[in-house]
């Protein structure tokens, strides 16, 4: 696009340039990877203002003030990323368009979906969680005449925030996954987060397809709420996609029967089988034969950081898994059923940091993952800062033999690991409140 037609759509005003020039590369918010073709859009954060480096990117500016380099001057640059990303959209017909949401695995069934869909065509499905109002159109605008396959993750922190997503770039597949217990302190229930990401079925046209998690009743319930065609992937009798004779081994690596079809996944978590069948049932749609499908679950990896992250130390055989980049009830359920699973026959710890957003249900959010940890039988219990009812919810299991404490920062949860040889040791938070706890178990890691 030219800075005349960027100006145009997104309502700013041309400075410093000559209309006509074109900007055919990325479109980038971090001056640091800014190409000379590029769009450099600058924001103005609590501690560095992204318009003082203007002057060093060379590349056109599109930021709220002039800067005295050529670029485009607009009121808000995220309502002006969502009007380039839908501009994007109209231009590339042949392009399909799966967006995807869920309480938790959106990530992880992102890159699932990525690493499949790539085998019928070039596929856009970056790494990590670019799900926001800023992170959504930033990845639409990746986007390119040749990209036939677009995948993009849907978050939301309340109502209204994925039918806003949805109209900047409509997905013609719809995938929701589950609905639990993240971002209550948002949605007020469990109900409202189901009203809430149902916005991405009501989004779809009426020769899109929905794919739905036919063993979670408030996602199976959400095929009332839109007029595209309904597929559902579980293990449930009712799913179209469905997986039977579910095994897991001792790594924590679940195999079931697809259609007939083997599935052996290298990834970590019984939980996998959902996410995996997800991902399995957009491929099918989209033309994917079977068996490349099965052949293709058995090599998918998790693309992102931290989640699910399995690794031995090579010098005491300790096993850690690293699931910190996020966590709210549902997803700590899942890696702490992987730590019982992997740790079967050797001792356990569980280093567990805050869980956010929860509001009014934080302190039973935190106290229910306390109660199943001691249910799986941890043997060490760690819980850092606010995640202190952790704790309280494990003292009420009759008959737990595991030993709880509680550390007040990461450096303290450290000290208190205290591992043994061949101890196995899962490390789990929101975002950055476990990151050094983790960090420091991976020097002279290995892959198994």
């Amino acid at each position: 696009m030219t800075l005349d037609e960027i100006a145009a759509v997104t309502g700013g005003r041309l400075v410093n340039a000559d209309p006509a020039a074109v900007v055919s590369g990325p479109v980038e918010y971090d001056s640091r990877k800014v190409t000379a073709d590029g769009l450099f859009v600058a924001f103005a954060g609590e501690q560095v203002d992204g318009h003082d480096f203007a002057a060093t990117v060379g590349a056109p500016v599109l930021g709220t003030r002039d800067t005295g380099m050529p670029g485009v001057v607009v009121d808000d640059q995220l309502a002006a990323l969502a009007k380039l990303a839908r501009v994007v959209v109209d231009r590339l017909p042949d392009l399909t368009i799966v967006g995807l949401t869920g309480s938790s695995g959106k990530t992880t069934t992102k890159d699932y979906l990525g690493q499949l869909l790539s085998r019928l065509g070039p596929t856009i499905a970056p790494a990590g969680s670019l799900n926001n109002e800023l992170g959504f159109p930033y990845t639409v605008l990746k986007a390119t005449p040749e990209t036939r396959f677009l995948v993009l993750e849907m978050g939301a922190r309340g109502p209204g925030h994925i039918a806003y997503l949805t109209r900047i770039a409509p997905p013609r597949i719809g995938l929701v996954l589950n609905i639990g217990a993240a971002h209550l302190g948002e949605f007020g229930s469990v109900a409202g987060t189901a009203r809430a990401k149902g916005e991405l079925v009501e989004a779809l046209p009426a020769g899109g397809t929905a794919v739905l998690n036919a063993d979670d009743p408030l996602v199976a319930a959400m095929a009332a709420r839109t007029t595209a065609r309904v597929v559902r992937f579980g293990e449930s009798p009712d799913a179209d996609v469905r997986a039977t004779d579910v095994t897991v081994d001792g790594r924590g690596r679940a195999s079931y029967a697809l259609a007939g079809r083997r599935v052996r996944l290298g990834v970590t978590g019984r939980h996998q089988v959902a996410n995996t069948l997800a991902a399995a049932a957009v491929a099918l749609e989209l033309g994917l034969p079977l068996d490349d499908v099965a052949a293709a679950l058995g090599e998918v990896s998790i693309a992102s950081g931290r989640r699910m992250d399995v690794f031995d130390r090579p010098d005491d055989g300790v096993t850690v898994i690293d699931d910190s980049y996020n966590a709210n009830p549902s997803s700590t359920a899942a890696a702490l059923r992987a730590l019982a699973a992997i740790g079967a026959g050797r001792r356990t710890v569980a280093v567990l940091g805050y869980m956010a957003e929860l509001g009014e249900h934080e302190r039973s959010g935190h106290e229910e993952v306390g109660r199943l940890a001691a249910e799986l039988g941890v043997d060490r219990l760690i819980a850092i800062g606010e995640a202190a009812p952790v704790l309280d919810g494990a003292a009420t299991v009759p008959g737990w033999t595991g030993t709880a404490v509680h550390a007040a920062d990461q450096p303290a949860a450290i000290k208190l690991l205290e591992l043994e040889p061949d101890d196995v040791v899962l490390v789990k938070g929101s975002r950055y409140r476990t990151w050094d706890v983790v960090d420091s178990l991976r020097p002279g890691e290995v892959r198994p």
